[in-house]
C-alpha cells in the first residue's frame, strides 16, 4: 500500500484506492481513541488548526473541532460573519495573513466551487476541504464509506443506492467517486429534474423509479432536498415529493432486511425520511457521526505527517 504524500484533501475525485483505504484504516485504528477514558492523543500536539467556515455548518464544524482536540491540536475558529471577509478582504488575503500566524492546517467550507483548489496552489499550509458548493465534501464521503466497511465488511461488489436531491449535492459526488474508486455499484435516485443523466457516463446507474432503486440496494443513503442552492421549482411540492420519494414504512417494503440507512444530515424528518426509519434499527445514522470524528483524525495525522517530511 501507498503511502500519503499529500498536504491537502480537497476531493475524492483525485485520490486512487490506496489513498483511499489508507484514510480507512487509519481512522479504523483511530476510532479506539474514541472508547478510552481519556479520549486524547499527542499526534498534533503543537501543531494549530484554523477552522474557517464561510458557510454555516454545526456537524462538519464540530467534528472537525473534536477530531482537532483528540489529536492535541492548538485550534481557532473563523466564522465568516466575524472575519474580514465582510469588509471586502478576498479569501486569499485572509488565508494568507492566517498562513503568517504559523497555523499548519485551514479547514475550510465555502459556497465557491474550486476555492479550495485556489487556496493549496498557494499558501504552505495543509488545505482540507469541509464542503465547497455543490462540487465535493471529501471527509463526508469517507464516512460514510467508513460506516458501510464497517457494517458490511467490504465496498466491492456491494449496491448502494444515493437518493434525493444528486443535483446540488457535494456528499453525493464525493460518495459516488470513492464508491466506484472501491469497487462498488451505485444507483442515483430521485426526481428526473434533480438526478443527472450526466452519471451514467462514469458508470452510475440512473433511476426516476424508487421501488427499482431500493430493491438490490444493501445500503440506501438518502439526501435532503437543498431549498438553499435552489433557483428554480424542481418538483410539485414537498407533500408529493415525501409520497414518492421518501423512505417509510410504506416504501421501506422494497428494501432488503439487512440494508443500511443513512443520511448525512440534517434530516427533514417526514420528506426523504420518516421518523420510525430514522430512529429504526436499519439506520446507522449516528454512527455515521461517531465514525465522522476518527475519520477527520486520521485526515488530519496522514496529513500532518506529509507536511513534516
Amino acid at each position: 500500500m501507498t503511502g500519503w504524500n499529500r498536504k491537502d484533501l480537497i476531493a475524492i475525485y483525485d485520490l486512487d484506492p490506496e489513498e483511499i483505504n489508507l484514510i480507512l484504516d487509519t481512522a479504523e485504528e483511530f476510532k479506539k481513541v474514541s472508547g478510552r477514558r481519556i479520549k486524547k492523543v499527542p499526534a498534533l500536539r503543537g501543531k494549530t488548526v484554523v477552522n474557517l467556515f464561510v458557510e454555516p455548518s454545526t456537524r462538519t464544524r464540530t467534528s472537525f473541532e473534536l477530531a482537532e482536540q483528540r489529536l492535541s491540536a492548538d485550534i481557532i475558529n473563523i466564522a465568516a460573519a466575524s472575519s474580514s471577509l465582510t469588509k471586502g478582504e478576498t479569501l486569499l488575503d485572509t488565508a494568507r495573513n492566517i498562513e503568517a500566524m504559523q497555523v499548519d492546517f485551514i479547514v475550510m467550507r465555502h459556497s465557491a466551487v474550486g476555492a479550495h483548489y485556489f487556496l493549496a496552489d498557494r499558501i504552505r499550509c495543509g488545505v482540507i476541504n469541509a464542503g465547497d458548493g455543490a462540487h465535493e465534501h471529501p471527509t463526508q464521503a469517507l464516512l460514510d464509506i467508513f460506516t458501510i466497511r464497517e457494517k458490511k465488511g467490504r465496498i466491492k461488489g456491494l449496491n448502494v443506492t444515493i437518493l434525493g436531491d444528486i443535483l446540488h449535492s457535494r456528499v453525493a459526488r464525493s460518495n459516488i467517486w470513492g464508491l466506484l474508486k472501491l469497487g462498488a455499484n451505485v444507483t442515483v435516485a430521485g426526481p428526473s429534474t434533480l438526478v443527472p443523466h450526466e452519471f451514467d457516463s462514469i458508470g452510475v446507474r440512473v433511476c426516476d423509479n424508487l421501488p427499482d432503486a431500493l430493491e438490490d440496494a444493501d445500503v440506501v443513503n438518502l439526501l435532503r432536498i437543498q431549498h438553499e442552492r435552489q433557483r428554480a421549482a424542481f418538483f410539485p411540492s414537498i407533500g408529493e415529493y415525501a409520497s414518492v420519494f421518501g423512505l417509510n414504512p410504506k416504501t421501506m417494503r422494497h428494501l432488503k432486511p439487512g440494508a443500511l440507512v443513512m443520511h448525512p444530515g440534517p434530516i427533514n424528518r417526514g420528506v426523504e425520511l420518516d421518523s420510525k426509519i430514522a430512529d429504526g434499527p436499519q439506520s446507522v445514522i449516528l454512527e455515521q457521526v461517531t465514525n465522522g470524528i476518527a475519520v477527520r483524525m486520521a485526515v488530519l495525522y496522514l496529513i500532518s505527517n506529509a507536511l513534516s517530511r
